[in-house]
């Protein structure tokens, strides 16, 4: 079968590669990716196949084409770079003014009959005074703890 890209690393990507794998705080993407490399690098000698390195280290066949297919289109730097998003995948429910006012009803006197604030008691008064629509315990508590702020 012809091979559509085929990866040469020079001494110094090696080098590079080889110094990214030793560091601590390389993430598990970027590791699999310098071992993708190093397996199918042609300059050592036989290199491996896209499946058998896809087998060896449990990744999917379209991982490998996909590494060695930006290492010969864009170079080395490229293919190992973290791959951040413009935007979140999920736009935030509170907002700061939101949060601030949340922040300040859980840092005031529990209602009468109450003797502190629950998720539940401030979830429920969120909602009365209009201060959102709708949110669950969960954003409440995320908020809080955000702020390390404690109900008890």
């Amino acid at each position: 079968m012809n091979k559509k890209y085929i990866v040469k690393l020079t001494k110094d990507e090696r080098t590079i590669i080889l110094i990214t794998l030793t560091e601590e705080k390389t993430s598990k993407t970027v590791r699999n990716r310098c071992n993708i490399l190093l397996l199918a690098d042609t300059q050592t000698g036989k290199a491996s196949t896209q499946e058998e390195i896809a087998a060896k280290y449990q990744i999917s066949d379209v991982c490998v084409y996909k590494t060695i297919k930006n290492y010969c289109q864009h170079g080395l730097q490229y293919a190992l770079r973290r791959r951040t998003h413009k935007t979140p995948p999920r736009k935030t429910i509170v907002n700061g003014e939101d949060e601030a006012r949340i922040i300040t009803i859980a840092c005031s006197k529990p209602p009468p009959g109450y003797a502190r604030w629950t998720l539940r008691l401030l979830t429920k008064n969120i909602i009365e005074l209009q201060i959102m629509p709708a949110i669950g315990r969960e954003t409440v508590r995320k908020t809080l703890k955000k702020q390390n702020i404690n109900l008890t």
